[in-house]
């Protein structure tokens, strides 16, 4: 059976874009007619070589065939729907075709899913509001949310903010070890003054007092952290305009949600400018993405590589585009963004497969895994612990596991393939959104049923699903 995906709609758009005729294309790509027409269609996968052929052939980049963001719309939808008794025994792929046919019903259909969550997200607050048992300042976390779909449909790049900081890393001479210093001569010619307090009393990384012109920064950063919090005022204090500019495409306009904004594209300036796109993916080139290995030579965390390399999307040299997550022992997600048609759920939870939890039982090693989702698109994920926090035996530390993930298609491009088979299906692990959303009825490690499937019982098997078995050591 070839190895491939599903991926007619990107590959016929890509050609009718290129002005080519489908008996064209076959004809140079040495396929018959019929054979593309099938891939069209989506009744054969696209494999990995032919693609690289198609995408010679039509002159673009191969990731123009790969990135399909109707994947992630379909995933989605199929997330949204699984609270809807009307919807949810809807199969994926019958939502997949509405996304890949109907791109603007999917996309009114997803808005509509995520006003009725946002609805329900208030109600909630509300109740606990009126019940006293949270306090008065609990409320709904549809900001965080509404900030991180904002980032997702600028696909994690921000044009005007990395080139601008591109631009200041270069005019400065940034370099890793002493841009600490650097920025803060920039800061001060400005007629910003910056002083270090000890954390507990700013309770805070950072403070900027507008009156005094005075920016205080937690002493305990290590230079690296303290460079980040000086750009990300030099963001506020000089790119005012690009900031607003964006905050104009926001579907929203309340307070506390664009205050959320314009802080995050505060950050993302700051990464920019310790990581300045053209040199930063130069690297990650040279080094095939060793997360590592850039850490040491940009004198960065292991999170900061991750997520700078989770924004080099720049339209004209794009590096490979990666999801990015991090989650809690717990299972929380504190952060999750993705360039990818991988989709994280909200009403699911996540995969206890994945390899982003098993990181907590091997702290600082980075691990690696090839998980497939139920849709059969593939992933290389790789994963390592942070910590985080005062030292001290009664310090608390906080401690992540944080994941970064690409498609499959790309692995060969990254260090982490060395050594795996790409091709074998029978070595990648089964994972899925969540058990409420996942297909996999037969998962050993499945919590509940799928939202969608009608629960069978059966009295002669003695078990519903692997979730309500007996424990193993039942006499």
């Amino acid at each position: 059976m070839a190895t491939g995906e599903y991926a007619g709609f990107v590959v016929r758009r890509a050609r009718e874009e290129a002005g080519m005729t489908g008996a064209a294309l076959a004809r140079r790509c040495s396929i018959s007619a019929s054979y593309l027409s099938q891939i069209e269609h989506n009744t054969r996968v696209l494999t990995p070589q032919l693609r690289t052929r198609i995408a010679g052939v039509l002159d673009i980049d191969v990731q123009q065939l790969t990135i399909d963001p109707r994947a992630r719309t379909a995933a989605a939808l199929v997330d949204s729907f699984a609270e809807h008794p009307e919807l949810r025994a809807l199969s994926l792929a019958e939502v997949r075709l509405v996304a890949d046919q109907l791109p603007g019903v999917a996309a009114s259909l997803l808005s509509l899913a995520n006003g009725r969550n946002a609805d329900r997200e208030r109600i909630e607050a509300l109740e606990l509001r009126l019940g006293g048992d949270r306090g008065d300042d609990v409320g709904p976390v549809m900001p965080f949310e509404a900030v991180r779909d904002f980032i997702a449909l600028h696909r994690n790049y921000f044009d005007t903010l990395d080139r601008g900081a591109e631009e200041l890393a270069a005019r400065l001479d940034l370099q890793p070890r002493t841009r600490y210093e650097q920025v803060r001569r920039y800061l001060e010619e400005h007629g910003v003054e910056v002083a270090e307090r000890p954390r507990q009393v700013l309770h805070s990384q950072r403070l900027f007092d507008p009156e005094k012109r005075l920016l205080v920064v937690a002493a305990e950063l290590r230079p690296a952290q303290k460079a980040f919090q000086l750009a990300s005022q030099v963001a506020l204090l000089t790119m005012e305009e690009q900031i607003a500019a964006y905050l104009r495409t926001a579907p929203y306009t309340d307070e506390v949600t664009t205050r959320l904004t314009r802080i995050g594209l505060a950050s993302y300036f700051a990464g920019a400018l310790l990581l300045p796109y053209r040199s930063f993916l130069t690297a990650a080139r040279r080094l095939r993405y060793d997360l590592e290995m850039l850490s040491e030579e940009f004198d960065v965390g292991f999170e900061t590589v991750c997520h700078r390399l989770n924004t080099l999307q720049r339209p004209d040299d794009s590096g490979i585009p990666f999801a990015l997550v991090r989650v809690d022992r717990a299972g929380n997600i504190s952060k999750r963004q993705s360039a990818t048609p991988f989709h994280f759920s909200r009403t699911g939870g996540t995969c206890p497969l994945w390899t982003v939890y098993d990181a907590f039982t091997r702290p600082g090693q980075v691990l690696r895994q090839i998980a497939e989702m139920p849709d059969g698109r593939a992933y290389l994920w790789i994963a390592r612990t942070v910590s985080s926090g005062g030292a001290g035996f009664r310090s608390p530390r906080k401690t992540f596991a944080v994941g970064l993930g690409c498609d499959l298609s790309y692995a060969p491009q990254t260090v982490y393939s060395t050594g795996l088979d790409l091709q074998d299906r029978a070595f990648r692990a089964q994972i899925g959104m969540g058990c409420k959303v996942c297909e996999r009825p037969a998962c050993p490690q499945r919590a509940f049923p799928f939202a969608g499937r009608t629960l069978q019982v059966d009295e002669n098997r003695g078990q519903l699903y692997p979730y309500m078995h007996e424990s193993e050591d039942a006499e």
